[in-house]
């Protein structure tokens, strides 16, 4: 198959997921807690010993994150891999990029792989930006004087100059994810795995990236790219690989898979949404996160006049102070609509939980399908802020036309360009 640089047959991988039982009895004899603590050891022992991860909990569930997936890729093929959160995405990138193993099935990859998963891995955090150059030059087999000739080509690409000399660890999101995908792209790989990661960075440098990723392709390297950004997924590949709870549903021209995947799940309909255990693909410093977000009604509907409102459930982990919310509306294809603040004067305590219910003053959006990227910090875009936490894709929602309206209501179509929304109105209560 000398034209084939991914084949993957019958894959699948499975996690074990402890849980602790809940015993019916209200006392417990002493040599049951005994008993029950023995086999706990001598199965954690056993999985030790054969290689398995040790699980903590004295019941396990074998969850299936992928099943049975098969599919080919061709070198020098840009294929997109899209579907909701939950999907198998993620694991089938860490499987392809040998950072995890399949449970069953075969992997057949023709080339050097390069990889942007999760902001925070790829790169050691006690080294510099130019050490990590290096040590990921050398992890794909390439010499040093071949890292000094593209050196200069990644540092300018990722505009760190500055702070090359700076361990990473010190290094905001976006300037990690810059260096990253600068490294990742122009170290030559023969396949580049790109995740949704880029969401991190501004707006001016995805579109560099998006450049970048084509170039690639026009040099006859094979791309696989993830996003929830079907405008991105549309221009960037060729054709398009559909998972749904662990295995492929579609895999096509773009066209087709994404206008499947819009139609599949554009009816889903949720008021709430669990974040708790949702992967983060921008870890903040955790100093409070999202738990539950809920909209403020029975359907996730609104029309085009009225306010836009939900509440966060946030779990504090330390005190803070002018801590506020922000939020970035997309329509359903990706497209970032607009993007607003909340004023920051809230203040949390530690080991505490709260209800923020935050409102958007009529955005004016028009007719559609939308959701929502959120995070909780402190500080501002002027003046610079932190994030405590970030979630993306979430807060599905459609938009109507307006009721009762008298014609002088002004709507703003999304492809004329970004909303100027009005400051978020936030409101803290303990929980």
């Amino acid at each position: 198959m000398p034209d084939i640089a991914i084949s993957v047959e019958n894959l699948s991988k499975s996690y074990q997921i402890g849980h602790n039982s809940v015993k019916a009895e209200r006392y417990t004899a002493l040599r049951d807690v005994i008993a029950n603590n023995a086999r706990n050891l001598v199965r954690k022992t056993r999985d030790m010993f054969q290689g398995r991860a040790i699980v903590q909990g004295d019941e396990v569930e074998e969850f299936w994150a992928l099943k049975d997936v098969s599919f080919e890729i061709k070198q020098g093929d840009c294929v997109g891999i899209i579907g909701r959160n939950g999907a198998g995405k993620s694991t089938l990138l860490k499987i392809l990029s040998r950072i995890t193993e399949p449970t069953q099935g075969r992997i057949h990859i023709n080339g050097r792989v390069a990889s942007l998963l999760e902001v925070g891995t790829g790169f050691h955090p006690e080294l510099t930006g130019r050490e990590n150059i290096f040590l990921n030059g050398a992890i794909l087999g390439m010499s040093r004087n071949e890292i000094k000739r593209k050196f200069d080509e990644i540092v300018d690409f990722a505009e760190v100059e500055k702070f090359l000399d700076t361990p990473v660890k010190r290094y905001s999101s976006g300037m990690y994810v810059r260096l990253a995908f600068a490294v990742a792209a122009h170290l030559e790989p023969e396949i580049l795995i790109v995740d949704e990661v880029l969401a991190v960075g501004d707006v001016q440098f995805q579109k560099k990236c998006l450049g970048k990723m084509q170039s690639v392709t026009g040099q006859g390297r094979t791309v696989l790219f993830v996003s929830h950004n079907m405008m991105a997924v549309e221009q960037l590949t060729s054709s398009a690989i559909l998972l749904a709870q662990g295995g492929v549903i579609q895999t096509g021209a773009t066209s087709e898979v994404v206008a499947s995947y819009l139609n599949r799940f554009a009816a889903e309909q949720f008021v709430e949404f669990d974040v708790s255990e949702t992967p983060r693909k921008v870890e903040g410093n955790q100093k409070a996160r999202f738990l539950r977000l809920r909209f403020d009604r029975d359907y996730p509907i609104f029309n085009a006049n009225e306010d836009l409102s939900f509440t966060a459930v946030v779990s504090a982990k330390n005190a803070a102070s002018d801590v506020r919310i922000s939020m970035t509306v997309f329509a359903n294809d990706g497209t970032p609509v607009g993007s607003c603040f909340g004023p920051g004067f809230l203040t949390i305590e530690p080991n505490a939980s709260y209800e923020i219910q935050v409102r958007l003053s009529q955005p004016k959006l028009a007719p559609g399908m939308y959701y929502c990227g959120l995070s909780i910090g402190s500080g501002s875009n002027t003046a610079g802020h932190v994030d405590f936490d970030v979630v993306l894709d979430t807060l599905n929602f459609e938009v109507r036309p307006p009721e009762g309206d008298d014609g002088t209501l002004a709507i703003w179509p999304r492809g004329w360009g970004s909303l100027m929304f009005s400051p978020l109105q936030q409101q803290l209560m303990s929980v």
